[in-house]
């Protein structure tokens, strides 16, 4: 039973950061600006950068290879684009600090699940159930299944 609802946790989790590595690059430009609007520096460059390092950190959730590195690609980009991108501190108009600050605490919540995705895959090196991972040269103690 666990292993089904890790990968229905992975499924949901990693469907998100897909879609939006996908419209990073797919809509590069509107992203862009909206990254440069937020003070970013050379704003198309990370955009793509960031896709990439979305649409990478979420196949590798989904697919269950290479988890650790995954999630620590997703959790640079959303620490980064939190201090970044969505700085609700300072913004005068309370109901564009109040979505800022949604968007900041998000990107913060996720952080969380993205290093207890590299926690589980830490303490349990071997294969996640229905994954394509191919099973660590030493085995946990545990298994998921």
């Amino acid at each position: 039973m666990g292993g089904i609802v890790l990968l229905i946790g992975r499924i949901v989790f990693s469907f998100f950061f897909i879609y939006s590595g996908f419209n990073h690059l797919t809509k590069l430009s509107t992203y862009a600006q909206y990254a440069g609007a937020s003070g970013v520096p050379a704003p198309t460059l990370l955009t793509a950068v960031s896709g990439v390092m979305l649409l990478a950190g979420g196949l590798s959730i989904l697919l269950g290879i290479k988890a650790r590195w995954g999630a620590l690609l997703i959790a640079v980009f959303l620490v980064t684009a939190a201090f970044t991108v969505h700085k609700f501190w300072g913004i005068a108009d309370p109901m564009m600090a109040g979505n800022q600050a949604a968007h900041f605490w998000k990107n913060i919540s996720l952080t969380g699940a993205c290093l207890m995705f590299y926690g589980l895959a830490t303490l349990n090196p071997a294969r996640w159930p229905y994954s394509l991972g191919r099973e660590s040269t030493s085995s946990a103690s545990g298994t998921l299944g």
